[in-house]
């Protein structure tokens, strides 16, 4: 038997899991972005509404695809008997009481928004004047949300209910259950600030950048590709923040309790970002990026340009892959296809290998002594994504569906092989 054959009986006495997510979300939600960029090129609509509508365009189409072909909506998994629904005055009393734990919720998140004058400086104003707009169709929307859905829930009294029935003093709440839900709230309040406060400026950047002549310079072709890279991440991963339903089965099953795993992440986003120019994990003074050391050298430019242009690719692909439910410190679903066949961090480590190929820390414009700090500090930061992904393992390894994933992975995927090997085990 050759060696293919074997790898291919392997595979099939050993499945890999079954991702939480299909192949199609994501086609469907790309397919619209970049449908809605081709149309904003074209008549040059630059602007944050524009940036907002290619939100729709990236989250409508996979809503679609995931209710009418993947039928998420059926799944047990999210909690709903849609043949069984109950009377709405058997629910009525547990909507009112989660209604006002949801409302609470949001009132303590638009406190922090108001007292924070760090929000209200640069591209967050932005967000927050998207949040100001919307907040009052929310608000009304969420009654009848909440009634409707209790209805149809196996069990409606979730976390939102307990933290209502902690407020109002009308029945015993679960303390696990309501730190779960702040836990949860936190996440979504602090990262979609965030992913809003970014989305104009990616996308009026590539919009506005002109296409003529760039096939000929293969620094501006690999930019421009890099730039529409992280429109197309940005996107998926802004309508993944906003879309957490459990009509979609996209709900947050738990947010990680570790202090661990919210330090390893908190510390990559401001304001706590430590990599920002002049923060301590600031790697870039003394160095210079890929096209000042291969500047005269246009095949090697090419080349070095097509690897960052493949690995900021790998990169939104493992953001593409989560469909509608991409959100750091979650558990939304076990991801096992795309390029989470073939490592279970693939964006961590696309990210930290573009970096050290476009940053090229061994080298410096200084000192020997610069070039040994940036490699040093650029070895911190791969260090933090590490952390980082060790401690979103340990939240997960909680779900069985991921202990028989993560056991998978080392048997057959080829970069925890490959560093196994490296390893000598």
């Amino acid at each position: 038997m050759s060696h293919q054959s074997a790898l291919a009986t392997a595979s099939r006495a050993d499945p890999r899991p079954a991702s939480a997510v299909s192949h199609g979300v994501g086609i469907a939600g790309l397919v619209g972005v970049i449908a809605w960029i081709a149309v904003a090129r074209t008549y040059g609509m630059d602007g944050p509404y524009a940036a907002l509508v290619n939100l729709l365009a990236c989250g409508v189409p996979m809503v679609l695809w995931s209710v009418l072909v993947d039928k998420v909506h059926r799944r047990p998994s999210t909690g709903i008997d849609w043949a069984k629904a109950k009377p709405w005055r058997e629910t009525f009393d547990v909507s009112l009481v989660k209604l006002v734990g949801l409302w609470a919720t949001w009132a303590g998140i638009a406190l922090i928004y108001a007292t924070g004058r760090f929000y209200w400086e640069g591209n967050f104003s932005f967000a927050m004047w998207c949040f100001g707009v919307a907040a009052p169709a929310l608000f009304v929307l969420s009654i009848p949300y909440v009634l409707w859905l209790d209805r149809r829930l196996v069990e409606p009294r979730d976390g939102a209910w307990s933290f209502g029935v902690w407020l109002t003093h009308t029945g015993s709440a679960e303390p696990e259950a309501i730190y779960n839900h702040l836990r949860a709230w936190a996440v979504k309040a602090f990262f979609l600030a965030f992913m809003l406060a970014i989305v104009p400026p990616g996308f009026g950047e590539f919009v506005r950048t002109p296409s003529f002549g760039i096939f000929a310079d293969p620094v501006r072709l690999a930019n421009w590709l890099i730039t529409f890279m992280f429109v197309i991440d940005v996107a998926f991963a802004t309508v993944g923040y906003v879309l957490t339903m459990r009509p979609l089965d996209s709900h947050i099953r738990s947010a990680t309790p570790y202090a661990a795993g919210w330090a390893a992440a908190l510390i990559c986003y401001p304001p706590f970002l430590l990599m920002e120019d002049g923060g301590p994990l600031d790697y870039h003074p003394g160095t210079a990026d890929w096209t000042y050391w291969l500047q005269g050298h246009p095949l090697l430019l090419a080349t070095v340009g097509a690897v960052l242009v493949v690995l900021t690719a790998i990169y939104a692909w493992a953001t593409v892959a989560f469909g509608v439910r991409f959100s750091n410190l979650t558990h939304r679903g076990i991801l096992t296809h795309g390029p989470y066949a073939w490592s279970r961090h693939p964006a961590y480590l696309s990210k930290n290998l573009f970096w050290w190929i476009s940053t090229v820390p061994l080298l410096s414009t200084g000192s020997l002594v610069d070039a040994a700090r940036s490699t040093l500090i650029l070895s911190m930061v791969s260090g933090v994504y590490y952390w980082r992904a060790r401690t979103e393992e340990r939240h997960l390894l909680s779900d069985p569906v991921y202990r028989e994933y993560s056991g998978w992975m080392s048997r057959h995927a080829p970069v925890p092989r490959f560093f196994r090997w490296v390893g000598g085990r």
